[in-house]
């Protein structure tokens, strides 16, 4: 007679609804649509895209954070963040401080401050994406992770939009590698800043998802397309084939473990 051992099966998430889940999948969709058409338009036609990038994606990333984490997250994540962004934006354009001297071109659209509103959201959407990660890969360096994440993907998005007239910047002293219409002091405060927020919304976001809540593949989605697009464009799109290995290769090992625990561990 033999003796079977039980290991019971390991109760799963449940899943959002259908309606939600599309809804979902359409905004990340949208994002990653808009963004493709970058390289390939010009004129009023890419001012209005990139503003639309940037608002498709930050309402992507409330929507799931809502989905996933619920309301308490959702109503919390957007007004600190937006707050945050705004804040430390009319600092660093009124003072020079944490990311160096710096202006931002009439074609963002309304402005509070001196501050173009889209602003902040690019802070929206790119806070939620790295607090996620960091929270899979770390218990302990949460901020830490996270911050050197957002600091990590600016190298991809100042360039292109300095290219492209969005800000410019005042260079006196050391540039960002392979980049120099920007000043290393940017990435300090972009790390700096990242740190800051990143810490902040660990202490009062939830950290439990919700039983019947979102996956991670929205929050995969625009991580793998940001790595994958930033390489591909600056290679082939914006002759930057220097910024396309070393901003790459520091955003493609910074986000290994996550994409290895998020893929290969527990997805849910």
């Amino acid at each position: 007679m033999s003796i079977r051992h039980y290991n019971p099966r390991r109760r799963r998430r449940g899943g959002i609804s259908s309606k939600a889940r599309n809804f979902l999948f359409a905004l990340v969709g949208l994002t990653i649509a808009l963004q493709i058409s970058y390289p390939l338009i010009g004129g009023d036609a890419l001012r209005l895209v990139t503003i639309a990038t940037v608002y498709a994606a930050a309402c992507a990333m409330v929507v799931h954070g809502h989905l996933s984490y619920g309301a308490k997250y959702s109503s919390r994540y957007l007004p600190v963040t937006f707050l945050f962004g705004l804040g430390i934006e009319t600092l660093g354009v009124h003072t020079g401080w944490p990311f160096g001297v710096y202006e931002y071109d009439t074609s963002l659209g309304l402005d509070l401050f001196g501050v173009p509103l889209v602003v902040p959201f690019a802070w929206v959407m790119m806070v939620h994406p790295a607090l996620t990660a960091a929270r899979r890969v770390s218990k302990n360096w949460v901020f830490l992770y996270g911050g050197a994440v957002l600091a990590a993907w600016d190298l991809f998005l100042d360039p292109q939009m300095v290219a492209a007239g969005r800000w410019k910047w005042e260079v006196p002293g050391s540039h960002v590698p392979f980049t120099p219409d920007i000043p290393l002091s940017n990435a300090f405060g972009w790390l700096l800043s990242g740190i800051a927020i990143i810490a902040f919304l660990h202490l009062i976001l939830p950290r439990e998802r919700r039983k019947e809540g979102a996956s991670l593949v929205a929050v995969d989605a625009l991580l793998v397309w940001t790595l994958f697009s930033g390489i591909v464009g600056n290679l082939f799109f914006f002759d930057r084939p220097g910024l396309a290995l070393f901003a790459g290769a520091i955003l493609g090992t910074l986000l290994t473990p996550y994409f290895f625990s998020s893929w290969l561990g527990n997805k849910d």
